[in-house]
């Protein structure tokens, strides 16, 4: 990879894409909030639905905190009670672990996707193309695992935690982190940064509904129905 693409692509591109984010979600939001939903295909088939959406979506959120926490954390603040090579292989363990349920998820909901004719036939080719990347992201995340197998030392996973922690402090210099990585990290970073950036024209803002409020919902107090009381015996 020359090193202005590199650049760009590890320098510039975040910023992009976290800009379409930002803007897109608040325009989307603003002028077609009813497509602010998850258009769920659960009426036309319930059948593997459930399976597959709650496997998806423990493995995603698990695997989202995971890179989240792995790759925001400064070393000095793990390096007292573990080494890098110590936190890669827990991240390899767990991430593991996790990718593995986010992936027999996803595979039940694309194959309802492609496979069933009533799902197909109210699919977009956005809906589609989604979950498709969403598919090619997770096996190149799996995929890594090897690679990371490969060098326990950790120095790779510090090298794609300085990555990030530069980009979201922005400090220059951040592509040159990652500009002797795997091409299957930079890969993965790639298309996740792609998926940042297509975010707000897809199915996926519904994330943003999640019922937040309902954890601080006032006390509710329910009462059992009672049967009618008979006043005519009295």
């Amino acid at each position: 990879m020359s090193d202005y693409l590199n650049t760009f692509l590890f320098q510039f591109y975040p910023y992009i894409a976290f800009a379409v984010f930002a803007i897109g979600c608040w325009a989307r939001y603003d002028n077609a909030a009813y497509t602010w939903r998850t258009g769920s295909s659960q009426l036309l088939s319930g059948k593997w639905m459930r399976l597959g959406s709650n496997w998806f979506h423990i493995g995603i959120l698990a695997i989202l905190g995971g890179h989240f926490v792995g790759l925001l954390t400064p070393h000095w603040v793990y390096e007292p009670f573990i080494t890098s090579g110590q936190k890669q292989l827990i991240a390899i363990v767990v991430g593991g672990f996790f990718g593995v349920i986010c992936f027999v998820g996803l595979s039940i909901l694309l194959a309802r996707r492609l496979f069933n004719p009533r799902i197909r036939a109210t699919s977009s080719g956005r809906d589609i193309l989604v979950l498709v990347l969403l598919y090619t992201q997770l096996i190149l995340g799996m995929s890594s695992i090897f690679v990371s197998v490969g060098h326990l030392d950790g120095a790779q996973m510090v090298k794609l935690g300085e990555w990030a922690q530069h980009i979201v402090t922005f400090r220059p210099g951040a592509a040159d982190y990652i500009a002797d990585a795997h091409w299957i990290f930079k890969a993965h970073v790639a298309l996740g940064i792609t998926l940042v950036l297509i975010f707000p024209f897809t199915r996926l803002v519904h994330i943003w509904s999640i019922p937040v409020g309902y954890l601080t919902r006032p006390y509710q107090v329910v009462r059992k129905r009672q049967a009618p009381v008979n006043y005519r015996g009295q």
